[in-house]
């Protein structure tokens, strides 16, 4: 079977995907405050190597070169995300008109080009300001947010149609209030769980903010979407990856659309959920974003916040070496699940593949990454088998564009398609992007 443009439906989109903290830097330039991230990576060995986004890919001096490169890759969109606390230092009052000008000129870089952008109001950057607030977890946040949406509708509205209101709302409530495992690192049930609902009260904040601001605007959520299984047989590992599945999958997307809390999630966020909230957070949506990477696999663990977390793939599954599973046909299955459960337009706005390899060109200047070309066209493949089962997905952003700050991980783990050289910034186009671009441009066979 060959792999070929032909196989995806007319209008089918492909793109690209960043997100400011990863990319932009000028982390302290032109009146940008901190955010919750920069704050992170100043404690002690929660980013690898202690990098920080201070520089990143310096996109913010670097964007019409990286505008070009997507131009000459033949990308027909751009997934960017609009970094709060260089718009809003304070997170709240005094606008930066500064900021603002950036994502005037990226905006009408891409237009010139060719290129629609898409716009993320919410990629986890919180201002510390408001965190020193209480963030997230004061109910006031959602206001906070829908004001900032309205300085971005009523800004770039004009020229942005495509509208995202929030990145991956489990993996930062996760990791940000559960787990520990990012910004602003706390662990506890009750946070969480305040989290979790403020957001989603946000969501709604920001849909309504938008459809009454920007003249057909086309706006959706993006969510981390992967199936997930139990890491062994056992009972409570069964329970543990049911009770996962809801805190990962669902309690986002089925409040948002369906207008309801998975059942577990529903009990225990009883507590925080006022009248009419449910309304609010259940707004009209245009489509159904989904980042996909990998299954997840869960167990009990009795210790932890939730009482569960991540356990090991089963035995002989294949993994990158940054550990995660490697099994595209999940790429299908959840797939066919959001579209089945949620009846929205799907547009992939996340998938690809990292490493811990250094990838640097070689003395052709040529950077051979065989193995997230293998994934991407795997990946690929699944999602035109998708589409023949009958899921509505409408478009492909790879992630990522160019290697980048990977949150703890660092500037040691690349997912880029373009190489970066964080020394001298030289980026490189990989063979991974000659590849997609070759897709794109309709000119590849599956053996290639």
């Amino acid at each position: 079977m060959s792999l070929l443009t032909s196989d995806f439906p007319e209008g089918f989109l492909w793109g690209t995907s960043t997100s400011a903290f990863q990319v932009e830097g000028a982390a302290a330039e032109d009146g940008r405050a901190p955010s919750i991230w920069d704050s992170f990576c100043r404690l002690k060995g929660r980013v690898d190597n202690g990098d920080t986004g201070d520089v990143a890919c310096d996109h913010y001096h670097r964007y019409a070169e990286d505008v070009a490169l997507m131009r000459d890759i033949g990308v027909g969109a751009y997934r960017f995300s609009i970094s709060w606390p260089r718009v809003l230092p304070r997170g709240r009052g005094v606008v930066n008109e500064a900021g603002l000008d950036f994502y005037d000129r990226l905006i009408d870089r891409l237009l010139e080009t060719g290129i629609e952008p898409w716009a993320c109001l919410y990629h986890w950057d919180l201002p510390q300001a408001l965190q020193d607030r209480g963030g997230w977890a004061n109910r006031d946040s959602a206001g906070w947010y829908a004001d900032y949406a309205v300085l971005c509708a009523r800004r770039f509205g004009d020229r942005v149609t495509r509208w995202a209101t929030f990145n991956e709302f489990s993996v930062f409530t996760l990791f940000g209030y559960a787990l520990g495992w990012g910004a602003p690192s706390v662990s506890d049930r009750g946070e969480h769980l305040k989290v979790i609902h403020h957001t989603n009260l946000a969501h709604g904040a920001g849909v309504d903010v938008l459809r009454a601001l920007v003249p057909g605007a086309s706006i959706g959520a993006v969510h981390s979407f992967q199936p997930c299984r139990p890491a062994g047989p056992a009972p409570e590992n069964v329970e543990a990856a049911a009770l996962f599945d809801e805190l990962w999958n669902l309690c986002f997307p089925d409040a948002q659309i369906l207008g309801r809390y998975p059942p577990r999630v529903a009990h225990a966020i009883e507590p925080y959920v006022q009248a009419g909230d449910m309304a609010r957070i259940c707004r009209p949506m245009d489509w159904f974003g989904m980042n996909h990477y990998a299954p997840l696999f869960a167990q009990a663990e009795p210790g932890a916040v939730w009482g569960c977390g991540f356990g090991a793939p089963p035995e002989g599954m294949p993994r990158t070496d940054i550990g995660w599973p490697l099994q595209p046909s999940a790429f299908h299955e959840a797939l066919m699940h959001a579209a089945a459960r949620y009846r929205l337009p799907i547009y992939v706005t996340e998938n690809g593949y990292g490493t811990k390899a250094p990838e640097s060109p070689d003395a052709q200047g040529i950077v051979m990454d065989r193995e997230r070309l293998d994934y991407l066209q795997a990946c690929i493949g699944e999602l035109g088998r998708a589409l023949k089962d009958g899921a509505d997905v409408r478009g492909y952003f790879v992630w990522s564009l160019l290697d980048n700050f990977e949150w703890g991980g660092g500037y040691g783990t690349r997912f880029g398609i373009v190489h970066v050289d964080f020394e001298t910034q030289v980026r490189t186009p990989k063979e991974s992007a000659k590849w997609y671009s070759a897709l794109i441009g309709g000119a590849l066979g599956q053996g290639s």
